[in-house]
């Protein structure tokens, strides 16, 4: 597993940013110290509201072994498996060479060569003698349910983008109702809005900081995996109907970048 570090430095960079911009101050004469600015921003019922209200709110949305589950799915935007497409195309090519030489049977030894699950159950489907269609069934469905656990796991950042806004106004609208209720007292107005809109800052931030970010680089993740599983699949369909190996490396090729392109020679 490899550590991702634009994830990690664009999250630091973001939070960076805030706290400059909150403790920065342009009037070189004034005595507010950055921990005082910083304090401003601090309050702990605001926190409360939108911080665990959201998570209260995203659990009442799935089972509770689901919802845990969510700890499991954030680490894969921080930490990921590279993926070698060039590699995967090369032991395509191998096997396709070898089944167009040998027979099927003689992909037996390539099971325990490669390191991808998938890969290798459907190599064991090939080697047992399975007719083509129901591989095929058996691959793509794997894949369906695949894409079902991916978008249920990026669902959850998606409802925490969706619903810490909604915390954060439903926080404000607490403090303007206890702000109108003392408004015999002038000098509270200021402060009481203050912490009003503090709710609303705070919703905001987990929504466009953390929650929508990572839900862009868990869907990023899901759609590479996605696309190295249907690869897969494809390049085991072409083996079985006997498709030559250059032919199964150039209609892969097609649908890849340049640069995870596997280039053929002569």
């Amino acid at each position: 597993m490899s550590i991702d570090f634009a994830t990690i430095g664009g999250l630091l960079l973001c939070v960076v940013l805030v706290l400059a911009g909150i403790i920065s101050n342009g009037d070189a004469a004034s005595t507010v110290t950055p921990a005082m600015a910083l304090g401003a921003f601090i309050d702990t019922p605001s926190i409360l509201i939108v911080g665990f209200g959201s998570i209260a709110s995203v659990a009442v949305c799935y089972p509770l072994n689901v919802f845990l589950s969510i700890i499991q799915v954030t680490k894969q935007a921080f930490m990921y498996k590279p993926r070698d497409t060039k590699a995967i195309l090369a032991m395509l090519q191998d096997m396709s060479n070898r089944a167009r030489r040998e027979g099927t049977l003689a992909l037996e030894e390539f099971i325990d060569k490669v390191d991808d699950d998938y890969f290798s159950r459907g190599v064991q489907l090939v080697v047992d003698g399975h007719e083509p269609n129901a591989i095929e069934d058996l691959l793509y469905n794997e894949i369906e349910k695949i894409k079902e656990r991916h978008e249920q796991g990026i669902g959850m950042w998606e409802n925490f983008a969706l619903l810490s806004p909604a915390f954060g106004m439903i926080g404000t609208l607490i403090g303007l109702v206890k702000m109108l209720g003392n408004m015999d007292d002038p000098t509270a107005i200021g402060p009481s809005m203050a912490v009003a809109l503090l709710t609303t800052l705070y919703g905001s931030l987990i929504a466009n900081v953390v929650a929508l970010p990572l839900t862009k680089k868990l869907k990023f993740r899901s759609d590479q995996e996605i696309q190295e599983k249907e690869i897969i699949a494809q390049g085991l369909l072409s083996i079985l109907v006997r498709e030559t190996p250059r032919f199964l490396v150039d209609r892969l090729n097609t649908q890849l970048s340049p640069q995870d392109r596997l280039e053929q020679i002569g």
